[in-house]
């Protein structure tokens, strides 16, 4: 079953327009895939000059990743730890811009290794059948 911004939001920090992801279409212990249509918004919080450079395409996919920490967190019967976006590595961006795509966004994140805070994902952006960006995060718990 999909879920929802609103839950979205009570899986992550990040609030109101700065919450990016519109749903979840599906997820596992090792994966999630996320879907958007934020990057097409004008109020976007992340436009500078009305435009929201490809770059951004790593926030949302450390916002799937932090999706699905908080998903795993609340199988496991516990609230997920505060974390933070500590690197990101083997980063490509195949567009200039995300505000030019019509098309929903498509975000998906692998886990490939790590538990709880301390995790290192696999992180990919397309528009239909077309990639957008991907490249690989480390999540860090706060300290």
């Amino acid at each position: 079953m999909p879920i929802d911004k609103a839950e979205i939001c009570t899986l992550i920090p990040h609030a109101g327009l700065m919450c990016l992801l519109d749903s979840v279409l599906k997820w596992d212990d090792e994966s999630i895939v996320c879907t958007s249509e934020t990057h097409r918004d004008p109020a976007n919080p992340l436009r500078r000059d009305g435009r929201l450079s490809a770059l951004h395409a790593f926030e949302y996919g450390a916002q799937a990743a932090a999706v699905h920490g908080g998903l795993r967190a609340r199988l496991a019967g516990v609230v997920a730890p505060p974390c933070y976006l500590a690197a990101l590595r083997d980063a490509h961006l195949r567009v200039t811009r995300l505000d030019e795509i019509a098309s929903r966004l498509e975000v998906r994140a692998q886990r490939l290794f790590g538990e709880g805070g301390n995790t290192i994902y696999d992180c990919r952006v397309s528009a239909g059948d077309v990639l957008l960006a991907d490249g690989r995060i480390t999540i860090m718990l706060r300290t």
